[in-house]
């Protein structure tokens, strides 16, 4: 069962619309967010509550114990830090933990999820591991894209394609299907809160939830 959820992005006004906030943006789209109190801790804001507040067919409050929610204010590429200190406190293992966030080699418009493998350069991912010790954590992707250009498999090489560093920090377009994917991508995030994770990847391990010919 998961136990901890990180949203990975950069605090800060000025990155919150970027592509690599998706993880952040993702947060408010939870059916439960209104009743989240977000508070300084753990180098994040840190929020908690009760299992039957995310499904109501889970077992009565004090059977369970509570979902654990960190935005890291650490920036990116040292979130790990900051999932360390409450996965430390809490004692929850890897295996507990699930991260959101932004996926460069998946389309926008697609949501997966996956459990361990690699780390697709993603520098929030690389912090975790290093702290965590493993890479064996879930992560719920929200696919991007990569910036226009050549890109592998069409004559250029992994990482080709124009400025990745300038892309996930630029913000989403209208094109990116951004509403309709994190608001499946929430939808998933309840499922698998409530359900072993395990359970969803036939369905989620891949799945266009906006097709490229109705984004707008």
């Amino acid at each position: 069962m998961l136990d901890l959820a990180v949203f990975l992005g950069n605090p800060g006004g000025e990155y919150e619309r970027n592509r690599h906030n998706a993880g952040r943006l993702l947060a408010r789209k939870l059916p439960f967010y209104d009743d989240l109190v977000w508070k300084k801790k753990f180098k994040s804001f840190y929020a908690s509550l009760e299992r039957t507040v995310v499904s109501p067919s889970l077992s009565p409050a004090g059977t369970l114990p509570p979902l654990h929610l960190l935005m890291p204010e650490t920036y990116m590429n040292l979130s790990g830090r900051a999932v360390r200190a409450a996965a430390s406190f809490f004692k929850i293992p890897p295996r507990g933990i699930i991260a959101v966030h932004d996926e460069l080699e998946l389309p926008p418009g697609t949501v997966s999820l996956k459990y361990g493998g690699g780390l697709g350069g993603h520098n929030g991912l690389r912090s975790m591991k290093a702290e965590l010790g493993t890479a064996d954590f879930w992560r719920l992707r929200i696919g991007i894209g990569r910036p226009p250009g050549r890109l592998p498999g069409e004559g250029g090489p992994p990482g080709s394609g124009g400025d990745v560093a300038g892309w996930v920090l630029s913000d989403f377009s209208k094109t990116d299907a951004l509403e309709g994917s994190l608001t499946a991508a929430a939808e998933l995030l309840v499922r698998a809160f409530a359900e072993e994770p395990e359970s969803l990847l036939p369905e989620w391990k891949k799945k266009t939830v906006i097709p490229t010919a109705d984004r707008s």
